[in-house]
């Protein structure tokens, strides 16, 4: 992967926010990456996940065609990193494995055009979070710098996560992403809603959000967002699964007024089990 000449990727930062869904839209008839691009065109929608949850699913050949597809109608790409990631692993063999985990990912999705790679990071494993925080940020740079090495420009994103067992709360995020190159946020604000059993759930509390990434990243942090959004079931341990937003009790349409107040920037991608219906009717109301 050191070989592929990461500069001839053009990848433009999102001008808007736009919006799409969590993987190849259900509606697509021949379920493969290329195929699914272009239906979120045909969707009017402008950005889709690739998911590289349980393996990179493109090759060079395949990447190529994706890209160039991407550039051709627009689309924001992003990329969801393996489900088998922790940076905390007690074992050094599991961290680097974990490390090569991103990295494979970082750089295929780079390939397709993709503009961000979101993951989630670490478990705290019952240990104290300073020391976790430093043992994620540690692993985390040895990433940047291996990226910064082949010359990929894209955008590594730690995840807010929806579990108390789980690294990953806004402020731990923000702190990497001050302190970390090519490092920012991913905010699933359902995970939030989760984590806190019900809270995150008023405007009060999502401006609270947006009000600490501007705080400690910039007006940059808010013009640079990437964002999951769903329903979501949880429980006094934080996430169970998710849920169309419709059938949830989260309070999607005041978060959305609030994106549109504060104008940020960047890409929303649905994980509702309906993925690109939950993903237009965000854009609906955010363009009402």
């Amino acid at each position: 992967m050191a070989n592929f000449d990461f500069s001839t990727i053009k990848v433009k930062a999102p001008e808007r926010l736009k919006f799409g869904c969590g993987g190849i839209p259900l509606s697509t008839a021949k379920r493969n990456t290329p195929e699914g691009v272009k239906q979120i065109s045909s969707l009017g929608l402008s950005a889709m996940e690739l998911e590289f949850v349980h393996s990179v699913n493109l090759n060079t050949e395949s990447a190529a065609v994706v890209n160039a597809i991407r550039e051709e109608q627009d689309t924001t790409l992003t990329c969801h990193g393996s489900y088998y990631i922790n940076l905390n692993a007690v074992e050094a063999e599991k961290r680097r494995a974990s490390r090569s985990k991103v990295l494979d990912a970082a750089n295929m999705a780079r390939q397709a055009g993709a503009w961000s790679l979101v993951f989630h990071a670490s478990y705290y494993l019952k240990q104290d979070p300073t020391d976790v925080y430093a043992r994620t940020k540690d692993q985390l740079k040895k990433i940047v710098t291996e990226l910064q090495d082949v010359g990929n420009e894209i955008w590594i994103r730690p995840e807010t996560t929806g579990k108390g067992t789980q690294f990953g709360t806004v402020t731990e995020i923000v702190k990497l992403s001050q302190e970390l190159d090519q490092v920012m946020p991913c905010v699933d604000f359902a995970h939030l809603h989760a984590r806190t059993n019900g809270k995150y759930n008023t405007t009060a509390e999502f401006k609270l959000v947006l009000d600490e990434i501007e705080k400690g990243l910039g007006r940059e942090g808010l013009d640079n967002m990437h964002i999951h959004m769903s329903g979501i079931a949880y429980g006094e341990k934080g996430e169970k699964h998710h849920l169309f937003l419709k059938d949830s009790d989260f309070n999607y349409e005041d978060l959305i007024k609030v994106w549109r107040e504060y104008t940020i920037k960047g890409a929303v991608i649905s994980e509702s089990p309906n993925l690109e219906k939950d993903g237009m009717l965000m854009q609906k109301l955010f363009r009402a």
